[in-house]
């Protein structure tokens, strides 16, 4: 405290701020990051493939809606149980698309166009998982009274050691790319600072064009699915 002349002690007092840790830190120019190098780099690997997913179609045309959808559903479970008979199991089954449309006569100058009758057609999805058997499901199909094989595509059941032979490729190149980079500019490469995989990168299935000859299946060669 501070005493006047003649009276009563009086208490003094100011503000005052002393630095804590943080903001001292805070108030220090930051440093400036190290220098580096980014590198990217795509690694790929090929795998054969063992499964395949096919479409199989079924069309019913009749005078009613009712009756295409009915005749459809019948041809549809014969094709099924001539799928099944193969070795597919009824997981391994399921529908796609299913629709009924009216089809039309040619219209007449004037008048209205007049429905003539009503078309079903059912698709299925088929996964075959021994791709030996392919060509004998198609035929199966077809042999049992389906109309249309759409496009098979092709794949791997397992590409995870696949995946990784690709992600070790893909940075023992960006390595390199990275290497050469720092050579060329005088210096030497230092410690790794981060790693990145994308995660969207996933196998892409192969699909072959299917040709129907008769009630033989046959297929181009199938090589081998990225």
């Amino acid at each position: 405290g501070i005493h006047t002349s003649g009276g009563d002690p009086v208490d003094v007092s100011a503000p005052c701020a002393v630095p804590s840790p943080s903001t001292a830190q805070a108030a220090q120019t930051p440093a400036a990051p190290p220098p580096y190098i980014a590198a990217s780099a795509i690694g790929e690997t090929r795998v054969t493939p063992d499964r395949a997913v096919v479409q199989v179609t079924v069309d019913s045309r009749a005078e009613s809606a009712a009756s295409a959808g009915a005749q459809n559903r019948d041809k549809q479970e014969r094709v099924i149980a001539a799928v099944k008979a193969q070795g597919v199991a009824a997981p391994q089954i399921r529908t796609s698309g299913y629709r009924v449309n009216p089809e039309y006569a040619e219209p007449e100058r004037g008048k209205s166009p007049r429905i003539t009758g009503y078309r079903a057609t059912n698709t299925v999805q088929v996964e075959v998982r021994s791709i030996e058997n392919l060509g004998k499901v198609i035929d199966a199909a077809l042999g049992a009274g389906a109309t249309n094989i759409g496009t098979v595509g092709l794949y791997a059941s397992n590409t995870d050691s696949a995946r990784r032979e690709a992600v070790k490729l893909a940075a023992t190149k960006a390595r390199g790319e990275a290497e050469s980079a720092a050579a060329a500019a005088g210096g030497t490469l230092g410690t790794m600072i981060e790693l990145i995989i994308d995660p969207g990168a996933i196998p892409r299935p192969l699909l072959q064009n299917v040709v129907v000859t008769g009630a033989a299946t046959s297929f181009g060669d199938t090589g081998d699915s990225g």
